[in-house]
């Protein structure tokens, strides 16, 4: 067991029955967990000895400050370091938002919490008894919320920060949700969200994945959609020192439908792992899943995609697709899209590609006096900014482009 995990064993035991015994029950999960290694094939490509490496010496930075979305009138819930700062003084009719502290939302936590996903890994279980300042969202059925809820965690250098959220979505409700994690200099963070959508509930989710490159963080974003349900996804990560992501989709109602985009953009030594995992538990299901990254310098992403089709899940529509562009000779993309299939009446397809930026082009336009910076941004934004275009709140999209853009001119082809 590593001195990390030795730690937060320790520091959950002291607590004992004070936690309570939905967290309670993660505790022998996590002290029988193993720690990966590069043998372990979920991690093998990612050094997660950086994560007990990491030096977390006294902030150099200030905390990093939250900048209103220009033309998004959002629901802010800020966590700093872990700690939440914030609940609105007011909520539109049908959306109610507690604390993991508040003892009348006990039972609505533990019907939630670790249920989404029973088979976490050794960080989500860690979560499970670290993230103790968490959030319990639930929307009424049949509301409709205007208002995207903007939920930020913020992490100061040299800071380890855990947060929790669990979302409830009622029957025939619709809402979106906006996750996003800002910070600079090193920090070490673990972020998980839940989200349960009931029959005919609608979700429009981001999160966005914008650390420093100082940083090390693991996380994921886990949905369950019963019947007629409908996700539409779209994560953003830009990579640090270490940074995992894992989504897990499970269909568990007929008709439900999973739109998911994923972008990433690496640059100097940065590392970032998407896995993801899509359920199609029962039939008359549809999962549509695009990844596209651009990787740059000395950085490497993995990308590991798996659709498991069920035996009884037939009539299920099913594509994964992951393009990558390497924008340097040391740059590097372990790409494996996987399809599990055991029902034989279904369409599914996979794919994936890595090419190299064009560098006739490139010199082309350098040719016609556009500097070598925009002639890199015009080649390869276009190629992310297709998955930008399909995210329903343009105004959101419109905030986004700026920064892909200031990302893309500090990338260097090489």
């Amino acid at each position: 067991m590593s001195n990390w995990l030795s730690a937060a064993v320790e520091q959950a035991q002291a607590l004992g029955e004070q936690m309570p015994a939905w967290r309670q029950a993660s505790l022998p999960l996590l002290q029988g967990a193993r720690w990966p290694t590069r043998k372990t094939e979920a991690w093998k490509y990612l050094p997660v000895n950086v994560w007990e490496q990491i030096k977390l010496d006294a902030p150099a930075n200030p905390t990093p400050q939250l900048q209103a979305i220009e033309g998004v009138d959002s629901i802010d819930l800020v966590f700093v370091d872990g700690r939440l700062q914030n609940l609105p003084a007011s909520l539109p009719a049908g959306l109610t938002i507690t604390t993991f502290a508040d003892a009348d939302s006990q039972q609505a936590i533990a019907e939630l919490f670790g249920q989404i996903k029973p088979g976490r890994h050794v960080f989500g279980l860690a979560n499970d008894l670290l993230a103790t300042d968490g959030l319990l969202v639930q929307v009424a059925a049949g509301a409709a919320i205007e208002q995207p809820l903007r939920i930020v965690n913020l992490v100061s250098a040299g800071e380890e920060a855990h947060t929790r959220v669990l979302v409830r979505v009622g029957a025939g409700a619709r809402v979106s949700v906006i996750e996003e994690s800002l910070g600079q200099g090193p920090s070490r963070n673990t972020a998980y969200a839940e989200y349960l959508l009931e029959e005919s509930a609608s979700l429009e989710h981001y999160r966005f994945a914008l650390q420093g490159s100082a940083a090390v963080n693991v996380g994921g974003a886990h949905f369950k959609l019963q019947q007629q349900a409908q996700l539409n996804s779209t994560l953003v990560g830009f990579g640090s020192q270490l940074s995992r992501l894992d989504v897990d989709v499970i269909h568990a109602g007929e008709q439900a439908n999973a739109k998911l985009n994923a972008i990433y953009l690496l640059d100097g030594k940065e590392l970032f792992d998407l896995h993801s995992t899509i359920e199609h538990a029962v039939p008359n299901c549809t999962t549509e899943e695009n990844v596209r990254g651009i990787v740059a310098d000395n950085s490497r992403a993995v990308f590991n995609g798996r659709i498991h089709i069920h035996r009884n899940a037939q009539k299920t529509l099913a594509e994964l697709n992951n393009r990558n562009l390497l924008m340097s000779d040391r740059a590097e993309i372990d790409t494996k899209p996987e399809l599990e299939i055991y029902a034989d009446d279904v369409r599914c397809a996979h794919g994936a590609t890595v090419a190299a930026i064009d560098k006739k082009a490139l010199y082309y336009m350098q040719s016609r006096g556009i500097s070598r910076s925009q002639a890199q941004v015009m080649l390869s934004f276009g190629f992310i900014n297709e998955l930008v275009e399909e995210m329903p709140n343009e105004a959101l999209a419109d905030w986004l482009r700026p920064q892909l853009r200031e990302r893309f001119a500090a990338m260097e082809v090489k």
